[in-house]
């Protein structure tokens, strides 16, 4: 391969297990996916399909017990992280690899001001001194919006908004410029007007820096205006992973075909929203064959006897199901959903 096309994250086999009284539940059962310098790859699922499980699994903070990464690699610049010992682990996390998570109030220390939680980091990767990385932290305020941010710098989380909280984790996500960047639901308590200038910013930095980007939203329309691929999650597995354009013009995997037409359409007269029937296996217990079988309106009997493999397609997408393989017997119909 050549070295410029070369993924800077490639994810294989993928699988992060939690062993408890109940059982063993696979949150994450297998997947695959890569990233690319400057591509931004949307997850999308709705909840507990594995989506932060998967992004927690590959800066190693899934934690243990009860929780494993069971099999599997994360190869970041060709270097394995499962394999990676805890120090080496801690040079990469919110340097070269950063997250932005998803509950701000739990990920920032509530007894010390903000600014000194990202001049730590600054100190710690950068090797910045003291002054130099407090101006660094406050120009980082400035930078995702937040006023007068000498002042806020100075304040501790809990004296801070919901907004000003979430802009703070991403101003730590982005403080060293990390070549991967895994946003959590970044714009989740903010405002529309406040979100787009968030994405935005990722977006100017990821166009300067060549930063590549996994986005992980429920959201599809920030899908839409930001990532160049998609992969989309249910029950531990990516049924489908295709380019943005793809996902929303052809999609392939009746799972997705039900994402996009629950969605709310502002040309049409809907009395109510379309609904997928049905609820989302156990990850306790998920069946040996696919698992939307019982909640899709194509199924037939080799749904439910053998789970489908991830497979390429013609046009280059990948998609789980048997409707799109040599087995399937009955007529592959795409369900409209523009």
């Amino acid at each position: 391969m050549n070295e410029k096309n070369k993924p800077i994250l490639e994810v294989k086999g993928l699988k992060t297990y939690f062993t408890t009284k109940r059982g063993v539940s696979k949150a994450v059962d297998g997947i695959d996916f890569t990233l690319h310098k400057g591509e931004t790859l949307g997850i999308v699922g709705e909840s507990g399909c594995g989506k932060s499980i998967t992004s927690l699994s590959i800066l190693r903070l899934i934690p243990s017990p009860p929780g494993k990464i069971a099999g599997g690699s994360i190869l970041f610049k060709g270097n394995d992280l499962v394999t990676m010992s805890e120090n080496e682990m801690r040079k990469v996390r919110g340097n070269e690899i950063s997250m932005i998570f998803q509950e701000p109030m739990t990920s920032l220390n509530p007894v010390i001001p903000v600014g000194e939680q990202i001049a730590e980091a600054l100190r710690l990767h950068q090797k910045m001194g003291r002054r130099e990385a407090w101006a660094k932290s406050v120009e980082m305020l400035k930078l995702v919006g937040i006023p007068s941010p000498e002042k806020r710098a100075k304040q501790e989380p809990f004296q801070l908004s919901g907004g000003m909280r979430q802009r703070v984790m991403i101003a730590m996500a982005l403080a060293c410029t990390p070549e991967v960047l895994i946003a959590d639901e970044p714009t989740t308590a903010l405002d529309v007007t406040i979100q787009a200038q968030i994405l935005a910013l990722i977006k100017d930095l990821q166009t300067k820096i060549g930063m590549g980007v996994i986005m992980i939203t429920h959201d599809l329309g920030v899908v839409a205006e930001t990532c160049d691929k998609v992969a989309v999650m249910y029950a531990g597995n990516i049924v489908e992973h295709a380019t943005t354009e793809q996902i929303f013009a052809n999609p392939k995997h009746p799972y997705t075909q039900g994402l996009l037409a629950s969605l709310p359409k502002i040309y049409e007269d809907q009395e109510e929203l379309r609904t997928i029937e049905g609820s989302v296996p156990s990850s306790y217990n998920m069946p040996a064959g696919c698992r939307f079988a019982s909640r899709c309106p194509y199924q037939e009997a080799i749904c439910t006897a053998q789970q489908p493999e991830l497979v390429e397609q013609s046009d280059g997408s990948k998609v789980r199901c048997w409707k799109y393989t040599e087995q399937w017997t009955g007529q592959v119909e795409q369900e409209e959903v523009v």
